[in-house]
């Protein structure tokens, strides 16, 4: 993987956390709806998008790509629904064998799954389980691009299976 990439991933990972931390803000401090998250952050963008444009006429600068010309062609839309379809119907099915029992593992497994997602919802809100496996994602993403961390791994495999630096060195 090229340095370039790892960055990419790092940036992406920071954003995702920024976003996640601002809607964990916005539904569980706050105590507001996702839907007003959704209507807050569409006034954000319209109104940022209406000062930009503003200031682009003031300083006579023209602006390449037109928003309002933006369109998404028939196979791309295509394509969209489709997957989305073959997803849903993915786990209609996986759900479907689990309701009949034909499966007993997979029936125990869900049953166990929805018992230990029922039990941490009594505990924490549903938010704060989201943000936590967010943060967990993110400092995944970021450790598994981190040049630093991939230099201690094996250091530190290696001293776990008792040889060490010196030894290899000698």
């Amino acid at each position: 993987m090229m340095e370039g990439e790892g960055r990419s991933e790092a940036g992406k990972a920071f954003g995702l956390l920024i976003c996640g931390t601002l809607v964990y803000y916005h539904c569980a401090y706050r105590n507001s709806t996702i839907l007003s998250l959704f209507s807050d952050v569409l006034i954000v963008l319209l109104c940022s998008l209406a000062i930009l444009g503003l200031l682009f006429r003031q300083m006579n600068i023209s602006v390449p790509v037109d928003p309002l010309e933006w369109q998404i062609s028939q196979d791309a839309a295509n394509s969209i629904f489709a997957w989305l379809a073959n997803t849903v119907g993915a786990a209609e099915s996986v759900l479907r064998v689990a309701a009949t029992g034909h499966d007993k593992r997979l029936f125990f497994g869900v049953v166990v799954c929805l018992y230990m997602l029922s039990a941490i919802g009594r505990l924490v809100s549903g938010a704060t389980v989201a943000y936590a496996g967010l943060c967990l994602f993110c400092l995944y993403i970021l450790a598994e691009n981190s040049q630093s961390i991939r230099t201690c791994v094996p250091q530190l495999q290696r001293q776990r299976n008792g040889t060490s630096v010196e030894d290899n060195n000698m």
